[in-house]
């Protein structure tokens, strides 16, 4: 497997402080196809944009509500960042706002690999794709995602109607979920499952496979130097379990899957440097928080903490990070600690 160099290529974290107008930002590094925004200083629901619904797109992880249509946040996705307008949950003024960027591959295309077609923008270097369907309410319906390999993780939003977030991790229990946008551990029911190279599979349930209704899935593989999804074993103490990437990390998100917590998202923009890693939250619309619970390591992640959100003792984590560097690039270069 060809390992990833310049993981910032792929995935960014733009930091910006919003001024109540309109805004273009650059340095991202590239346009990106998914952009997710969320106000650091301030309570300001999160806002999902991608390029196969379209800048003016809005869903919001934090919540159940329906895809809505605003043209006053995300307006563009350009060639080196995007624009904003005058919505406040993108650039109230003065706030400060943290957004994260992914490459994907653009203008969507056709893909009849499942027994209902999709629209997908795909990256297999990167191991990312946004994918677009229509459901049909049909047990064992699969969709195609063009990755090539099987994903580790997937996020299903129902476009139409006002429900959860559902997410397949390839270390939950087998034909168990979570929920994005909610505490709760890891339930079966199979309603997101059998993720092979070509397609995943769905259950007949309008959550992800409602009939008639759109629905959107952000499909990510592991990718070597840039991307990692596992588990770990929390032990409950201030010194806590190291988790081995393979890379220095610039985006961890984790949620505990054997019990009730919130999930969590650090990133190595905020503060930047350990053990100040900011933490938000992808279930809440609380603004940033400042407990240190994580340093950023040059080849992983290592809990600071007992606190039982990341470290509870015998609970189990799922989580997926993205790569600043990798810990040595084929080229031989290291990554060095924060």
């Amino acid at each position: 497997m060809a390992q990833i160099n310049k993981p910032d290529e792929y995935f960014n974290t733009k930091l910006y402080t919003g001024n109540g107008s309109t805004q273009s930002f650059t340095g991202v590094g590239f346009q990106p196809d998914l952009i997710w925004v969320k106000s650091r200083s301030n309570t300001e629901p999160h806002i999902w944009t991608d390029v196969v619904r379209g800048a003016n797109k809005n869903i919001r992880s934090n919540a159940t509500s329906s895809e809505f249509t605003d043209a006053n946040n995300i307006t563009s996705f350009d060639s080196d960042g995007f624009s904003v307008g005058t919505g406040g949950a993108v650039n109230e003024n003065t706030y400060t706002f943290a957004s994260w960027n992914w490459l994907a591959g653009g203008t969507a295309s056709s893909n009849t690999d499942g027994s209902i077609t999709s629209n997908v923008s795909a990256n297999t270097t990167s191991g990312f794709s946004i994918v677009s369907y229509t459901g049909n309410l049909t047990a064992n319906a699969t969709v195609g995602h063009s990755l090539g390999v099987a994903p580790a993780m997937i996020i299903i939003k129902n476009r139409t109607d006002a429900v959860d977030w559902f997410v397949y991790h390839k270390n939950l229990t087998s034909t168990y979920n979570v929920k994005l946008n909610t505490t709760d551990a890891e339930f079966g029911g199979a309603y997101i499952f059998d993720s092979t190279s070509s397609t995943f599979k769905l259950r007949d349930h309008n959550v992800v496979n409602g009939s008639g209704d759109s629905m959107i899935a952000y499909v990510f593989a592991e990718k070597q130097g840039f991307s990692k999804f596992g588990s770990y074993i929390g032990n409950g103490s201030t010194d806590g379990t190291f988790v081995y990437t393979g890379f220095k990390p610039a985006m961890v998100i984790y949620k505990k899957s054997s019990g009730t917590e919130n999930w969590f998202i650090h990133d190595n923009k905020r503060q930047g440097f350990n053990p100040e890693n900011e933490l938000l939250f992808p279930d809440l619309s609380n603004a940033e928080g400042t407990v240190n619970r994580i340093d950023l390591l040059s080849n992983g992640f290592k809990a600071t903490t007992s606190d039982g959100g990341i470290n509870g003792s015998g609970a189990t984590y799922i989580y997926m990070a993205f790569a600043e560097n990798p810990f040595v690039t084929s080229t031989g270069v290291p990554a060095t600690a924060r």
